[in-house]
């Protein structure tokens, strides 16, 4: 186990309560863990403005696959990043569109520009990505 470290922290009574509320519907145990998933959401966020480290993170795409070369279009710039992509899943929406996600790894600013190419790829109806950490670093 890891060293632990108590700290005190002073906090509006009203900020208190509803952080208390936040939690208790989020499932967490206990203050400590939801503070310590706090300080690594925003340790990750950094990393990712900095563009700094391996990261990780999913692009999600919905796109009519009736859009001419589209589906074409999008797994050739996979194939171009092939080494940024872990995985890829396709899923029939309904008869006309499709939704895409895809996995992806690498430095922060190849992941982002990647992400990029294929939400900007012509007849890609929404895009997002959504991104995370490896975990390496963090305790």
């Amino acid at each position: 186990m890891s060293n632990l470290t108590r700290f005190g922290i002073s906090i509006d009574e009203r900020l208190l309560k509803r952080f208390d509320e936040l939690i208790t519907e989020k499932g967490y145990s206990n203050r400590s863990e939801a503070i310590r998933d706090l300080i690594r959401n925003a340790l990750i966020e950094e990393q990712w403005a900095r563009g700094e480290g391996e990261t990780v993170g999913t692009v999600t795409l919905v796109y009519n696959h009736h859009t001419r070369d589209l589906s074409d279009k999008l797994t050739e710039h996979q194939h171009n990043h092939h080494d940024a992509i872990v995985s890829a899943l396709h899923v029939h929406l309904d008869a006309h569109n499709c939704l895409e996600v895809v996995v992806v790894r690498g430095p922060a600013r190849e992941v982002k520009r990647l992400a990029d190419e294929l939400i900007g790829t012509k007849g890609v109806i929404h895009g997002k990505l959504v991104t995370t950490t490896t975990g390496a670093g963090l305790p």
